[in-house]
């Protein structure tokens, strides 16, 4: 039996009946544009999810104060703390230390004025955190030591103060005081988010929020691996500081990033099972609408069938046209779902998720994955009307009208 023959033919009867054939690949390009779109949708938020993980430091930890409120004292933060983290001697574990404290203030420029967080740190964050600089520099040792009104502005704080404008080299104003940008922050998105203000902590501790508490100790394990030890010398170092008495509960908590990213791939696992299952659904009601358009075909053409059989074709070749013409009608509407979702991820570059931000990513594998579910519909949905078409008698056939 021909192949191209039968495919050809599989195309007349599609075009025969273009209202009914469209009808019944619309559950099939429903389906097919829902499950790619939403595939890709997640590969995007995958994505982002792991730059953004990454961006705030893989194997990083970070040490804050308690929101149990079973404490009953609750000892805040302190630099002191984190030099006892940064000793050597106490924690070999830990390969990094940055302490940070945060505070929201009103920063202008000009006629512009944003609200938006302010950030003390010291030079060992830039270490932890992947900041990219676009201009500029960071903050250094010397600006901490000396308590300048030196800042780094991120890059959506660049844009709501100076547009395109160079930032480097002016100066802003916060807190009635005036701090020169001497570098800014490539975007970074994703969770973390973009409008931040970095200074050195100790200019952040006298000049604007006041005190010399911290809010935040940034650690970074010396390795993947050393990060479970990380964990259990800082436990053991702040209990010890804290005079926390044992069977005590602790007045910090200690956020594992892995832990964190695990938490949310397994939400966004989630929603994209449960988005998809939509897509999986219309691809049933799909290939349930072929089968039924296929078994009226065979009940249209029992007089065609009768009269291929006597004159030689045999049970083989009409089961093979039927299934062939199944998997061309269904392989049809899988390429236009597939070409509605290239279409409509070309509109999905930025879409929010929480505070996640992602588009969708069509990959390969998504598309032969589509095109391969598509004909394999077809070929099930098809595989009853074609053994009824084999099997019919021709006598009987040819008395059909």
């Amino acid at each position: 039996m021909n192949i191209l023959e039968s495919v050809r033919t599989a195309w007349k009867s599609i075009f025969a009946n273009k209202l009914r054939s469209s009808l019944t690949m619309l559950g099939i390009i429903i389906g097919v544009s829902a499950v790619v779109l939403m595939v890709a949708l997640g590969n995007g938020f995958q994505s982002s999810l792991q730059s953004t993980f990454e961006n705030l430091g893989a194997s990083a930890l970070y040490v804050s104060g308690t929101t149990d409120k079973t404490v009953n004292i609750i000892r805040p933060l302190t630099f002191d703390d984190a030099q006892a983290l940064a000793d050597k001697s106490l924690a070999p574990a830990i390969a990094l230390v940055a302490p940070t404290l945060n505070k929201g203030v009103s920063a202008s420029y000009g006629n512009n004025n944003v609200n938006v967080q302010a950030t003390g740190i010291t030079p060992v964050i830039g270490e932890i955190k992947k900041y990219t600089l676009s201009d500029g520099r960071f903050i250094t040792d010397q600006d901490v030591a000396a308590r300048d009104n030196v800042v780094v502005l991120g890059w959506q704080t660049t844009q709501d103060l100076f547009g395109s404008q160079s930032a480097v080299g002016n100066s802003i104003r916060i807190a009635g005081g005036r701090y020169q940008v001497v570098g800014t922050i490539e975007k970074m998105g994703g969770f973390t988010g973009d409008s931040f203000i970095l200074m050195p902590l100790t200019t952040m501790q006298s000049k604007i929020s006041g005190g010399d508490n911290i809010q935040t100790i940034a650690v970074k394990a010396v390795s993947s691996d050393q990060v479970d030890n990380a964990i259990a010398e800082i436990t053991s170092i702040m209990r010890a500081r804290h005079y926390t008495m044992p069977g005590g509960s602790d007045d910090f908590q200690i956020r594992d990033m892995r832990e964190v990213l695990n938490e949310f791939q397994q939400s966004l696992a989630t929603f994209s099972f449960f988005l998809s299952s939509v897509g999986a659904i219309s691809l049933i009601v799909g290939g349930i609408g072929i089968m039924n358009i296929m078994l009226v075909s065979v009940s249209e053409r029992t007089r065609e069938i009768g009269i291929r059989k006597a004159i030689g074709a045999k049970r083989r070749d009409i089961l093979v046209q039927f299934l062939i013409e199944a998997a061309v009608l269904s392989l049809s509407g899988g390429l236009i779902g597939l070409f509605l979702a290239l279409i409509l991820s070309l509109f999905l570059r930025n879409v929010p998720l929480g505070q996640l931000t992602a588009g969708a990513q069509i990959s390969a594998g998504v598309v032969i994955l589509a095109l391969a579910v598509s004909i394999g519909i077809g070929v099930i949905s098809g595989t009853y009307p074609a053994f009824r078409a084999a099997r019919l008698d021709p006598i009987e056939s040819l008395r059909h009208e």
